[in-house]
């Protein structure tokens, strides 16, 4: 087959959870069958990549931006005016497979001039995040207007978890005999237990005290200001360590500054916040010689992120959310906070306070019984290399694919 990848995010421009879906599928996708499949991707950037049957080319407009009324308007019409570009620029292909919203115009339009399967995965649905309004304006609408376009053309539909199973059918009226559930992976060659104390060192965290992470972007849906909230309730010792940067809005990037400082004055020396976003080589570490692993996040289609922590032997305290109940099993590769959104779109808690507090409670829990940590550690890693092997899930989406095609 000649497959098209269209995609916001691919190496070196990776920020979220697609684009490393959508690196290893790809590494995955040219390597099946003998590497008889050709592989073109074309992603926002100034890629340019041809290695055997793999082709990625970034996009780029070259013109001026298009003027706006509202300058966060302009964070919709760039990718509308790559979308076009990409739909231009795709040969002949038997199929288009879109991820995020950000390539979902492209594919609409790929299909009707190239006459491909087009196929969506669902990394996120913009109905359930209302928080995005804050950094598009008015554009969300537009934004989740092209989405649900693109669901009601696409041939196909991979859900990431039951969870988005269920999302995409009651939001778009996606039929179940077009959605495939196919779980993101993890590459084990990459994520395993690495412990290098000079890693802790670089980034002034002590050894001999116990740590619990966070690893993400500053943003609502991460969770990550109801974590620092929780931090008042964080037994004596621990360290606290944010990986937390790329904030989504001006606004909430200060939000975090404050409520990190106003922690600090009452922990002082414990909470270490590495703002900048740091390379595998680096994060590993910090996953592999972490305590506990954090995910506070309030909507969660998969969380990716949690199975980097576990593939590393390290156990997670997460949101009861989405696919996350599908990733880590409450108490045997961690354990589950309980989360009461506000509304059916609206993903704050509930009561603020109150998922502060049980996060902290099922942290406490965990760090004060470290033989229990260890073993959750163990079944973390045996889990992840059971059942998230991304080489599994390109097979299957290349079936899936297969599929697609003979029926058109």
């Amino acid at each position: 087959m000649h497959i098209a990848i269209l995609t916001n995010e691919y190496p070196p421009h990776i920020y979220g959870g697609a684009g490393v879906h959508v690196e290893y599928l790809t590494r995955e996708l040219v390597r099946l069958d003998g590497g008889t499949h050709q592989v073109t991707v074309l992603c926002f950037g100034d890629q340019s990549i041809r290695e055997g049957n793999l082709t990625v080319r970034g996009i780029t407009p070259s013109g001026p931006p298009i003027p706006t009324q509202d300058p966060r308007h302009q964070k919709f019409m760039d990718p509308m005016v790559r979308d076009l570009l990409m739909a231009g620029a795709l040969p002949p292909v038997d199929i288009v497979h879109c991820h995020t919203w950000y390539s979902h115009l492209a594919g609409c339009l790929a299909k009707q001039l190239t006459g491909a399967a087009l196929v969506l995965t669902t990394h996120s649905l913009e109905p359930h995040r209302p928080w995005k309004a804050e950094q598009l304006g008015t554009a969300y609408h537009a934004s989740t207007w092209i989405e649900r376009t693109a669901y009601q053309n696409a041939d196909g539909v991979i859900a990431v978890s039951e969870s988005m199973r269920h999302d995409v059918a009651s939001l778009y009226g996606v039929t179940h005999e077009r959605i495939r559930v196919i779980h993101n992976g993890i590459d084990l060659e990459q994520y395993h237990p690495q412990r290098d104390p000079s890693v802790l060192a670089r980034h002034g965290i002590d050894p001999k005290r116990p740590y619990i992470l966070f690893v993400g972007r500053i943003t609502r849906q991460k969770g990550i200001i109801h974590l620092v909230s929780a931090i008042q309730h964080l037994r004596p010792g621990v360290q606290i360590v944010l990986c937390a940067g790329a904030p989504d809005t001006r606004e909430i990037g200060e939000e975090m500054t404050r409520r990190v400082e106003a922690a600090r004055r009452d922990r002082p020396g414990d909470i270490i916040w590495l703002a900048e976003m740091l390379p595998r080589s680096e994060v590993i570490p910090l996953y592999a010689q972490a305590a506990v692993f954090v995910c506070p996040s309030v909507y969660e289609p998969f969380g990716i992120i949690n199975l980097e922590a576990m593939a590393c032997g390290t156990p997670v305290v997460a949101s009861a959310v989405g696919g996350i109940k599908e990733v880590v099993l409450h108490g045997t590769t961690g354990l589950l906070v309980p989360f009461e959104a506000r509304g059916t779109v609206d993903f704050e808690p509930r009561d603020p306070d109150q998922f502060a507090h049980d996060l902290a409670t099922a942290i406490n829990e965990l760090l004060d019984n470290p033989a229990r940590c260890e073993v959750m550690g163990k079944r973390s890693l045996e889990r992840v290399q059971q059942h998230f092997s991304w080489t599994t899930i390109a097979r299957r989406t290349a079936d899936f694919y297969r599929e697609l095609v003979q029926k058109r």
